[in-house]
């Protein structure tokens, strides 16, 4: 199954609700990732522009398009992003086709 890095940035509100009533958001994160039959291997909280990322494994990009959708209709985040991950081994196939497809390519010019 594919993996992809989420980063999120939740709402005034929600991190007030949080301080207020502390949650386990990670319990919260794995329901939703299970309902799509994925599974959500690290959440952290972290310093910096976003507040949360997680390493989350899905079957496809629909099921974590699902999953994105579903946070983000939920009105607790005030943005963030997605972002599709390789494996080395993924990594490297992809290394080889651009090799076999670079003779096809004709780069820009500058005059």
């Amino acid at each position: 199954m594919p993996f992809y890095l989420f980063q999120g940035r939740y709402t005034t509100a929600s991190l007030k609700a949080m301080v207020d009533d502390p949650q386990d958001r990670e319990a919260a994160a794995k329901k939703l990732i299970e309902a799509v039959g994925g599974t959500l291997h690290h959440l952290f909280f972290c310093f910096g522009d976003e507040d949360v990322v997680a390493l989350i494994e899905a079957p496809d990009d629909g099921a974590m398009a699902a999953c994105a959708l579903a946070v983000g209709a939920s009105g607790s985040m005030s943005g963030g992003a997605t972002t599709k991950l390789l494996t080395s081994a993924e990594a490297m196939k992809a290394m080889g086709a651009a090799k076999k497809a670079a003779a096809s390519y004709t780069p820009a010019s500058s005059g």
